[in-house]
């Protein structure tokens, strides 16, 4: 049977970890908002991102043509939702996954 204190210990070093980590990020916002890298990684971390799982899904898809146009199309309107829906990468990641799938799954 555990130990109650032992029990208490781990809660209480559970505790003081997640607090900890969960104040960090918010005690070093301040000077982070004027880093010039910052600044640099938030233009260019969405694309990359996006680069990536757009490489990682063509890869996937390389051995069927039929899915390669459909990963294609579903590029072209990840691509087109990211412009015209002013660069909010959420909608244009969840737009293009939805093309993707629904050619997938209909034909």
């Amino acid at each position: 049977m555990l130990d109650l204190k032992y029990l208490a210990a781990v809660l209480a070093t559970v505790f003081v970890i997640n607090l900890a980590l969960r104040a960090v990020p918010f005690a070093i916002l301040q000077p982070l908002r004027k880093s010039r890298f910052v600044n640099t990684m938030a233009t260019w971390m969405p694309v990359g991102i996006v680069m990536i799982l757009a490489a990682a899904t063509f890869r996937s898809v390389s051995g069927d043509a039929k899915h390669l146009v459909y990963a294609a199309i579903g590029v072209a309107i990840t691509i087109a939702a990211h412009l015209l829906g002013g660069r909010r990468t959420l909608l244009s990641v969840g737009a293009g996954t939805l093309v993707y799938v629904l050619l997938v799954n209909s034909f």
